[in-house]
């Protein structure tokens, strides 16, 4: 099993992941996978971190679990497939959708399988000309995992997920764009430069503010209206209290840019 190998740094408050096994198109390892989680845990409670970036090297952004580390055959033990996804594939999602800190996926390539639903957790999605999304499973005789059939119905709806979850099409980036998996469709050599610019708008701005509407959005089609509004409210409670808010309003009273530090 290769080692996990992901490249990681932060700077200007931007934490950068990105994964290194483009000779398997970043299929993720179980030892990658878990030091994804554990960086993304450390970005998520370092309050110098205001923005995550993640992406792949080569021409994957990655294709899913690395499968050719376990075998198929002999028997299996009543509980242990569930398990495995649970601690993993499940776990990893969680990561990203738990992040207080903003997560902007730069989908380079193929993103298939729970490369797939990676990318779709993360709070905006870029993509590049060349990138591609495949509902694999269906394709090895596997039900989708790693969060795909609780997120796509939330995206797209129950039809248009159920379609690419039936077939295991290719998508391609402008189609994603165009069902809205995607926010925006830039050219391959324009990719990076433009996670930079919105990560460093996010890092500018008031990270508690867009921690507490990252939890909103994300629980709004789970819950009911008065729980919804009872959510906000008990937001709005907290961020009052931060110095940014504070900023916001002062900056709106004297007539000029708010400057956000993150608290």
């Amino acid at each position: 099993m290769p080692e996990a190998s992901i490249r990681h740094r932060t700077e200007h408050q931007v934490t950068h992941l990105t994964l290194d096994r483009p000779e398997a198109l970043n299929a993720l390892t179980p030892d990658q996978r878990d030091q994804l989680i554990t960086l993304l845990a450390d970005a998520s409670a370092d309050p110098d971190v205001r923005a995550v970036v993640l992406t792949g090297t080569g021409r994957g952004f990655c294709a899913g679990a690395d499968l050719r580390g376990g075998s198929a055959a002999g028997e299996r033990v009543a509980g242990d497939v569930a398990r495995t996804l649970r601690l993993g594939a499940q776990r990893l999602v969680s990561a990203v959708l738990d992040c207080e800190k903003p997560v902007i996926a730069a989908v380079n390539g193929t993103a298939a399988g729970l490369g797939a639903h990676l990318a779709l957790a993360c709070d905006l999605v870029l993509a590049a000309e060349s990138a591609r999304f495949i509902e694999v499973f269906v394709r090895r005789g596997l039900v989708p995992d790693g969060g795909g059939a609780h997120l796509l119905p939330r995206l797209i709806g129950p039809q248009r997920a159920k379609e690419l979850m039936f077939f295991g099409d290719a998508l391609t980036a402008a189609d994603a764009e165009r069902l809205g998996l995607v926010n925006r469709v830039v050219a391959d050599g324009e990719l990076d430069k433009t996670a930079r610019e919105w990560a460093a708008r996010l890092a500018a701005g008031p990270t508690r503010a867009l921690s507490l509407t990252k939890q909103l959005v994300n629980a709004s089609l789970d819950t009911d209206r008065a729980t919804a509004f009872a959510a906000e409210a008990a937001a709005q409670e907290i961020n009052m209290t931060t110095a940014d808010a504070r900023e916001g309003v002062a900056s709106f009273v004297e007539r000029r840019e708010p400057r956000f530090r993150g608290r």
